[in-house]
């Protein structure tokens, strides 16, 4: 795995997990050989979860908002589209760096931990009195990059049961 650290001062969301973990990751799920990849949200500190397809794939190019992208995961979906280019260096970027042998026109399926019960760490530091009221007094729960990881390993499983 592949990590990199993108935010350079975590210290205003205070002590948690997320001041020991990497702000990027980037993998080859080993079961189903589709690429994953984690980035934490600069803004709020939440993760994001994506999983990237080849070209082959059915779903390759559908919105992830199309009938036929039937995947379920955390939140749901709330992304799909080609690897971002850019002025900003890759790590900031929603793409990844090809292994040898591995396409680098993916299509992404992503998420986020950034729902209702989910802790965002530099949004509870911005606001903490708007997010208490919006958990409703309820403890939201933050979601770690091994959770990340988890979750993109069963979308991934979801994509390749798709794509066989």
């Amino acid at each position: 795995m592949q990590t990199w650290t993108t935010i350079p001062d975590k210290t205003a969301w205070g002590v948690g997990p997320w001041v020991d973990e990497p702000d990027r990751a980037q993998w080859v799920d080993e079961t189903t050989n589709l690429t994953c990849l984690a980035k934490r949200n600069s803004l709020m500190g939440n993760w994001c979860g994506y999983v990237g397809v080849p070209h082959d794939h059915p779903w390759h190019g559908l919105d992830y908002t199309d009938e036929r992208v039937t995947a379920e995961v955390h939140g749901g979906l709330t992304y799909s589209d080609a690897c971002q280019e850019g002025p900003e260096p890759i790590e900031k970027r929603i793409c990844h760096i090809p292994e040898p042998g591995e396409p680098d026109d993916l299509w992404w399926f992503g998420w986020d931990c950034g729902h209702w019960m989910d802790m965002s760490p530099g949004y509870l530091s911005r606001c903490p009195e708007e997010f208490s009221t919006l958990v409703g007094g309820y403890r939201a729960q933050y979601r770690t990059l091994d959770y990340v990881r988890s979750e993109c390993a069963a979308l991934a499983k979801q994509l390749a049961e798709t794509g066989a």
